[in-house]
């Protein structure tokens, strides 16, 4: 079961969000703010990460950057979960080392579209 890590300070998205991918098949752990997501990524490598950009202690662009520079997450993809839909962000975030970038209200099955295509062959069929 693919494990995935979502990095958000909002308890309510956070709840909604865990238990809608966990029906999906994933496996799912959660952080509350950017440094903790840092350090739950790098002890517990996860297959994915959601991002928000707006979280406390660190921001989720540097947040990513940490994780992408770490030599066991390197290679882990981020995917952006925010309410910043300006340009301005998108470009933020894919700077950053992000792999994706979605939208607040979250479409659900744009973001599993975007999950199964980072993962490949470990997404749950």
């Amino acid at each position: 079961m693919p494990l995935i890590l979502l990095v958000e300070d909002h308890e309510l998205n956070r709840d909604m969000l865990s238990r809608r991918l966990e029906r999906r098949g994933y496996e799912v752990i959660t952080a509350a703010n950017g440094a903790i997501g840092v350090q739950i990524a790098t002890e517990q490598k996860p297959d994915l990460v959601i991002m928000d950009l707006r979280l406390p202690e660190l921001d989720g662009c540097e947040a990513t950057r940490q994780i992408k520079a770490h030599p066991a997450t390197w290679t882990t993809p981020v995917v952006v979960l925010t309410a910043e839909s300006f340009a301005e962000a998108r470009e933020r975030a894919l700077a950053a080392g992000c792999d994706g970038f979605e939208t607040k209200p979250v479409e659900f099955q744009r973001l599993l579209a975007t999950i199964v295509l980072l993962l490949g062959e470990r997404a749950p069929r």
